[in-house]
């Protein structure tokens, strides 16, 4: 069967950002169907058209990077909506087609081909949008908001099925009036052949400037202003006295120009920003740290995020310290693989830094416990597996 996949920000593992649809694909090949991926590059030499691995990729030109102001973003949405919309007319009928947010505005090509061209389709909810941005106040005109919700309604109800990465956007979607037996979840993906827990790499830590006989706390993955950045930063002033303690910053952001001004301002000379780096770099660097941070802004939507460093933790075992009172929260607590400190509260995470450096021991048994989740839950030969009979159910 043909299937078009349309996700405006496809990566592969070669380069930095999630690599979620890059292995549903491989999955999806692996069961016998053929799959065009339609999305965009800011990189202009790149080839418009493109087999990788398999995996027809054709490229849009349109810049985006999570430093745009809000006007900018939008305008990357629409166009890649409108020419993305304009690649499904074109292109020849496609037995399915998913559309992965976000943004929502990804539903609207998948509508298209449902209505000229008869394509189902599948759509992929990686964020509950609108609800995300009017929570945070990007969007405040009251008919923009009532025409979001009509049109996330819409996107749903036309859509074969409906794939939630999270339990809490499983409820969201439900919410709306869909009938679960149309919804499905499944998360984000643990990698446990690109993560894993090995012998630290010495030279790495010459390389990093980081020095081998201090805890070492990471933060992996996007520093917007939904993942508390600042909170990180005030939980770190509280630990300006302990001398064995370094951040490691991995990533980039709107947030990160702002928390490396803040940092030359307070004097936290034991905060280290290696800025973006592809996947293969990434797994070595995680696996020099001691405890991983997933935190978010404390609004209640940003609870139901089913975030790519949270699973890539688990694959490189390491513990997890998350802040979101949502399913993250209970996972970490159920599986014994991290624990809860308090969004409003950054001098909680400090006090929890220093009692995870206390007790290596503490921190290994997580860390075993993390990578035991990864291999029998999460990793995406489980997950991608998943998805791809879905795939093959809703096409029969």
């Amino acid at each position: 069967m043909k299937i078009l996949y349309i996700h405006q920000y496809f990566v592969t593992p070669e380069e930095p950002g999630g690599t979620r649809s890059y292995w549903i694909s491989k999955e999806l090949i692996k069961h016998g169907h053929d799959v065009t991926v339609i999305t965009t590059s800011k990189d202009l030499s790149k080839p418009k058209e493109i087999i990788i691995d398999g995996i027809r990729v054709i490229y849009l030109k349109i810049p985006y990077n999570n430093k745009m102001s809000i006007l900018k973003r939008i305008i990357a949405f629409t166009k890649f909506m409108l020419l993305s919309s304009w690649q499904v007319i074109k292109l020849k009928k496609h037995d399915l087609v998913i559309a992965t947010s976000t943004p929502l505005t990804v539903g609207f090509p998948a509508l298209v081909g449902k209505k000229i061209k008869r394509m189902p389709y599948i759509f992929e909810v990686r964020d509950l949008w609108p609800e995300v941005p009017v929570q945070m106040g990007g969007v405040k005109n009251k008919y923009a908001i009532k025409f979001l919700y009509w049109f996330e309604r819409t996107i749903y109800k036309n859509a074969k099925h409906i794939v939630a990465l999270s339990p809490g956007m499983f409820d969201g979607v439900s919410a709306t009036g869909i009938p679960i037996e149309k919804i499905s979840t499944i998360p984000n993906m643990s990698k446990i052949d690109k993560f894993w827990p090995r012998e630290k790499n010495l030279s790495l830590l010459n390389e990093l400037n980081l020095r081998s006989d201090t805890f070492k706390v990471v933060y992996f993955g996007t520093m917007g202003l939904a993942n508390a950045m600042e909170y990180i930063i005030d939980a770190a002033k509280y630990l300006k006295e302990e001398k064995d303690i370094e951040f490691i910053f991995l990533g980039g952001g709107a947030m990160e120009p702002i928390i490396k001004k803040k940092c030359k301002e307070e004097n936290l000379d034991f905060i280290n920003f290696y800025g973006k780096v592809p996947m293969k770099r990434l797994s070595n660097i995680v696996n020099l740290s001691d405890v991983s941070l997933v935190t978010f802004t404390d609004l209640p939507i940003l609870a139901t995020n089913s975030p790519n460093k949270l699973f890539d933790t688990l694959s490189a075992g390491k513990p997890i310290i998350v802040n979101s009172p949502g399913w993250t929260k209970t996972m970490v607590e159920d599986y014994k693989c991290g624990a809860f400190v308090n969004p409003k509260k950054p001098k909680e995470l400090a006090e929890k830094i220093i009692e995870f450096k206390n007790n290596p021991s503490l921190c290994a048994e997580m860390g075993k416990n993390s990578r035991i989740l990864a291999e029998n839950k999460f990793d995406k030969s489980i997950l991608c597996n998943q998805f791809a009979n879905l795939v093959d159910n809703l096409l029969k």
